[in-house]
């Protein structure tokens, strides 16, 4: 029984130093960063964002590879299954780590076991807009409207089961009002075709609606959060405009495949907390509406764990299902 033990040690020890050589040797090739939605979107913007300060920090690419599709599905499991060597991340959200457990009775991944968190990178809340040609100037006369013409108000999302999906059913149930959901493969081409006035309403990311609103091109009456965005400060809360207690707040964050060494993931933590940290980067992102939130893998890992119970919560008392 002794041998054993000490071939143990010795395999842990073992393994415990080639992690650390690899760390120290790592990064030397450039990194693939996967996002679970087309160019155009919020996630996409803040992952090239990161990405290019990052690059600097670690002195390679970051390659944004952009698989969208299934409301962040494909791009979640393709993250999930890849090597396990720091070289590939996967940019996680609310939608793909936190709703999709509770959406799905089998999802190709495990949310928890196979990601390793990196740190969390920014929350932000989302912003409730609507087409210039829809009457309502405020969350209270669109609640109104809609609930004068049940399902003559349709909104978008970037996918059935995502967080913009998810948000505008919570908003339903909150109000009793009955919209009628339109899914697209994807944040920008919902946008897009908001914009257009294909749809009428939508609640979109900070970093991509937010450049339409003070464009006139679309018109903001609420965010989601428990506090005005201090980039759109004019807006007012939905809970302050009309649906008190309203809050759902988006977040985003850094993960790797499950099983990275530690080492590598502590390297990373480091970088990616030097980037965030950084008073260029609290600013930028700030502008955008977005709030840095740096943690360690470990905070990460526990408010991952902490969120899919949230909303698995709130997801059976909508009675909402993937398709």
């Amino acid at each position: 029984m002794r041998i054993i033990e000490i071939v143990m040690a010795v395999l842990a020890a073992a393994a415990a130093l080639s992690g650390t050589t690899m760390a120290q040797q790592f990064p030397n090739k450039p990194l693939r960063l996967i996002v679970p939605f087309p160019p155009g979107g919020g996630n996409d913007i803040l992952a090239r964002f990161v990405g290019q300060r990052l690059a600097e920090v670690i002195g390679q690419q970051i390659i944004i590879d952009n698989r969208g599709g299934a409301g962040g599905l494909i791009g979640a499991e393709l993250a999930a299954k890849a090597v396990p060597d720091g070289y590939t991340l996967f940019l996680a959200s609310i939608g793909n780590l936190a709703f999709m457990p509770a959406l799905h009775a089998k999802l190709p991944y495990d949310p928890v076991k196979d990601f390793a968190p990196l740190t969390l990178l920014a929350t932000s809340a989302f912003v409730l807009v609507v087409n210039p040609s829809v009457p309502a100037k405020t969350v209270k006369e669109l609640i109104a409207l809609a609930k004068a013409k049940p399902g003559s108000l349709n909104y978008a999302s970037a996918g059935q089961g995502s967080s913009l999906h998810l948000t505008g059913e919570i908003f339903k149930l909150a109000t009793g009002t009955d919209l009628v959901h339109v899914a697209y493969k994807g944040g920008a081409p919902a946008l897009t075709d908001l914009v257009a006035g294909q749809v009428q309403i939508m609640f979109g990311t900070t970093p991509a609606t937010l450049p339409q609103v003070k464009a006139g091109k679309l018109r903001a009456l609420g965010v989601s959060g428990a506090k005005r965005s201090a980039a759109a400060p004019e807006v007012p809360t939905i809970a302050e405009a009309g649906v008190p207690g309203f809050e759902v707040l988006n977040w985003y964050g850094i993960v790797a495949p499950g099983k990275t060494p530690a080492a590598i993931v502590q390297k990373l933590n480091r970088d990616l907390l030097a980037v965030l940290q950084s008073p260029q980067m609290i600013e930028s992102l700030s502008a955008q509406g977005l709030e840095a939130a740096a943690r360690s893998p470990e905070q990460f890992g526990a408010f991952i764990k902490s969120e899919i119970a949230k909303y698995a919560k709130v997801i059976k008392a909508a009675n909402i299902r993937a398709e």
